[in-house]
C-alpha cells in the first residue's frame, strides 16, 4: 500500500541564541489525518518549534518544506484582538473565499460567544475561546495547538475535545492536559535538551517510554564512563608498543573525556515542599446554609459544608459558575448574604491566586519572595537565601534581579508557587494551579498536595490533576444551573462523573451523590417536652455507636498507614486515590458519629439529671 507524502516536513532545524542550541537537527514530518503530541520541559523549545513549522519565526538553519496549497492555522498562546470592531470579525479574519462564512459564527455560539461582541475587556478565557473559533473555522490541512485549553473550563474543553476529534485536519498539540493529550494523540514528539525524539504511540504510553530512554541513556553514560577508567589504566599501566599506536590511543581518550563531559544529563525538577505550619484543630471550616448573590445573580444558594483536617476538596465548574466566590466564602475572604462560616482553631491559609494579581511586572524575583527584606526569607523557621529557594523552583541565579515582566508563563506560575509554598500554612487554598505548569512539575505538586498534612481547597479544570489529587468534588447542580446551587461528591472527578452515571444522571437530571462528605450530620431528634426518658432506637444508638466509631478509628489509621507509604503513588495512581477517596468518607463518617453519639450523652445527661 502506497503511502501518501507528508503534508510538512521540518528537515534538520537548528535554533540558536547567544551561541548556544535551543535545538538542533531537528526533523519531522506530518500527514493528512495525524495526531501528534508535542511535549517537553518549559522553556525547551516547544512553542517556537511550532512557530517556525507554522512559517511565524525563522531557524538558524534548516527547512521547513509544505506540501503544494496545505492550508495551514496556528493557535497561538496569547491570541491578540486588537484592531478589531468585533469578535466575530476577528474570527472570521483568515477565512478564505472557498471557505464556509457561517462556520466561524457557528463556532463562536458554540463556544459561548457574542458574535457582534467587542473585544475589548475580555476575560482570557474568552480571548482564547474567540482565537479557537478563528483557528478552527477555516478547517485547514494542519492545526498547530498551543497550550488550546489554557483559561478554559471543563465544559469548554470537553467541546473542544469532541471538535477535534471530529476534525479532519492533521493535529501538532502542545498541552499540559494529559488528559487531553491522551484522547486526542496518536503519536508523540518529545524535544529534550537541544533533541527531537519520536514515538509512534499516544501521550497515554508517552511517560513509560520517556523512563526507558532515560535509564537506557544513563546507562550508556555509566558505561562510558567505565571504558574511560579502563583506557586511563592502560595509559598509565599498560605495556608501551609502538608510538603511533600509543598517541592514538591517547586521542581516543581524550574524545571519550570530551564526550563525557558534554553529556547533558536531564533537566533538574522543582523540589517543591509547603511551610510548616501548627496543626489546625480537627474541624477546619464549618459553612452553614450560606447563600451570595451580586444583584439578580445568585452564585451560591443555601450551602453547608463541613471540612475536617486532611480533606482535600476540589472545586470543578464552568467559569463564571461561582467557584472562586464560593472559595472566598469559606475562606472568609467574603461574607455571605445569608448563613454562617466558621473556622477551626489554629487555623494558617496559603492562597495561591490564578489572577496573579500578586505580581507586578516591574518588581524582581527576590524583591517579590522576600517581601523587599533583603536577601533571605524564612522556610519552616529556618533563615534561606533567596537564590537558594529559587533553585529549589528551578530559577537561576542570575535571575534574583531579573524583572517579572520578562518571565515565561510557566516561570511565573512557579515564581507564584514559591511565594505561597514559603507561607507557613496548615490550609492551601490553589485557585487553577496548573496554569503553564510542565507535566513535571505538575507531578511534584500532586505529590506535595498528597503529602500534605493539612487540608487542601482546590480550584482546577484539570481532571487528571482532580483525580490524582481530591477525596472530594464540589460542583455546580447541572439540574438548576441558575440557582447557585452546589452539590459534594466523594472521590475525584471520575469518581464524581461515576456517581452521576450510578444515579442515571444525564445532564437534564439531577446529580445524586452517593456519598456527602461534607454535609453537615443530622441532628439527633430531642426529646419531646415532659418526655423522661430516651427512646429505644436513641438508646440502642448509645449502645453501638461506640463500637462503630472504634472500628472507623482502626479503618482510618490502616488507611492512613497506607497512604504514608511514598512509593503507593507511583506505583498505583489509581489505588492511591482509591484509598485517599475512602480516607475522606471513612473520616467524615467517624466525625459525624462522635458528634451523634455525643449529643445523645448529652441529651441522656440532660433527662437522668432532670
Amino acid at each position: 500500500m502506497a503511502i501518501s507524502p507528508p503534508l510538512l516536513r521540518a528537515e534538520s532545524l537548528t535554533l540558536t541564541f547567544g551561541g548556544r542550541p535551543l535545538f538542533e537537527d531537528v526533523s519531522f514530518s506530518v500527514h493528512a489525518g495525524d495526531r501528534i503530541a508535542l511535549v517537553g520541559r518549559n522553556g525547551s523549545g516547544k512553542s517556537t518549534l511550532l512557530r517556525i513549522a507554522a512559517g511565524l519565526a525563522d531557524s538558524t538553519s534548516g527547512e521547513v518544506i509544505t506540501e503544494r496549497n496545505a492550508t495551514i492555522r496556528y493557535l497561538p498562546q496569547s491570541p491578540d484582538l486588537e484592531g478589531f470592531a468585533s469578535i466575530g470579525a476577528y474570527a472570521r479574519a483568515e477565512l478564505g473565499p472557498l471557505d464556509d462564512p457561517f462556520r466561524a459564527d457557528y463556532l463562536l455560539g458554540e463556544l459561548g460567544l457574542d458574535p457582534d461582541r467587542a473585544p475589548q475587556g475580555l476575560s482570557g478565557g474568552e480571548t482564547r475561546r474567540a482565537a479557537l473559533a478563528r483557528t478552527l473555522a477555516p478547517e485547514p490541512d494542519i492545526l498547530f495547538l498551543d497550550e488550546p485549553t489554557n483559561h478554559l473550563d471543563l465544559p469548554a474543553i470537553e467541546w473542544l475535545e469532541g471538535e477535534l476529534s471530529r476534525s479532519r485536519s492533521a493535529i501538532v498539540l502542545i498541552s499540559h492536559d494529559r488528559r487531553f493529550l491522551e484522547k486526542l494523540s496518536r503519536s508523540t514528539l518529545w524535544l529534550d535538551r537541544g533533541t527531537l525524539r519520536e514515538n509512534n504511540a499516544g501521550f497515554a504510553e508517552f511517560e513509560d517510554w520517556r523512563d526507558k530512554v532515560l535509564e537506557e541513556e544513563e546507562r550508556e553514560h555509566h558505561k562510558l564512563g567505565r571504558k574511560i577508567v579502563r583506557e586511563e589504566h592502560w595509559v598509565t599501566y599498560g605495556v608501551s608498543g609502538r608510538r603511533k599506536r600509543n598517541m592514538r590511543r591517547l586521542g581516543e581518550l581524550a574524545e571519550l573525556r570530551k564526550a563525557f563531559g558534554e553529556h547533558q544529563k536531564p533537566d533538574g525538577t522543582a523540589r517543591l515542599a509547603a511551610a510548616d505550619a501548627r496543626e489546625s484543630g480537627k474541624l477546619v471550616i464549618e459553612a452553614k446554609g450560606i447563600s451570595k448573590s451580586y444583584g439578580a445573580k445568585t452564585l451560591v444558594r443555601d450551602f453547608s459544608l463541613r471540612v475536617h483536617r486532611g480533606d482535600r476538596i476540589g472545586l470543578v465548574g464552568p467559569n463564571g459558575a461561582g467557584k472562586t466566590t464560593l472559595v472566598k466564602l469559606l475562606t472568609g475572604e467574603l461574607a455571605p448574604d445569608a448563613g454562617s462560616v466558621r473556622h477551626g482553631a489554629n487555623l494558617e491559609m496559603a492562597v495561591l491566586d490564578q489572577r496573579r494579581d500578586a505580581l507586578r511586572p516591574e518588581e524582581t524575583l527576590e524583591h517579590f519572595l522576600t517581601d523587599g527584606r533583603g536577601s533571605s526569607l524564612i522556610v519552616n523557621g529556618e533563615q534561606k537565601h533567596v537564590v537558594s529557594y529559587m533553585k529549589d523552583f528551578l530559577f537561576k541565579p542570575e535571575q534574583a534581579r531579573t524583572p517579572v515582566r520578562e518571565l515565561s508563563g510557566g516561570e511565573k506560575a512557579r515564581l507564584l508557587l514559591a511565594r505561597t509554598l514559603a507561607r507557613p500554612a496548615n490550609l492551601l487554598v490553589l485557585d487553577e494551579p496548573t496554569n503553564d505548569l510542565d507535566m513535571e512539575t505538575l507531578d511534584l505538586l500532586q505529590e506535595l498536595i498528597a503529602g500534605f498534612p493539612g487540608t487542601v481547597l482546590l480550584v482546577s479544570h484539570d481532571r487528571d490533576f482532580l483525580d490524582r489529587t481530591v477525596n472530594a468534588v464540589i460542583a455546580p447542580d447541572e439540574t438548576k444551573p441558575d440557582e447557585g446551587r452546589w452539590i459534594a461528591y466523594a472521590g475525584g472527578y471520575s469518581d464524581m462523573l461515576a456517581q452521576k452515571g450510578a444515579a442515571g444522571t444525564p445532564a437534564s437530571a439531577k446529580p445524586k451523590p452517593a456519598a456527602k462528605p461534607s454535609a453537615p450530620s443530622p441532628t439527633p431528634e430531642r426529646p419531646q417536652a415532659g418526655k423522661s426518658k430516651l427512646s429505644y432506637k436513641q438508646k440502642y444508638a448509645l449502645e453501638t455507636l461506640p463500637g462503630e466509631i472504634e472500628t472507623l478509628a482502626k479503618d482510618i489509621e490502616a488507611l492512613e498507614a497506607r497512604l504514608a507509604d511514598p512509593a503507593l503513588f507511583a506505583k498505583d495512581p489509581g489505588g492511591f486515590n482509591k484509598v485517599a477517596a475512602d480516607l475522606g468518607t471513612k473520616r467524615t463518617r467517624h466525625a459525624a458519629l462522635e458528634e451523634e453519639w455525643l449529643e445523645l450523652e448529652m441529651l441522656r445527661e440532660e433527662i437522668e439529671g432532670a
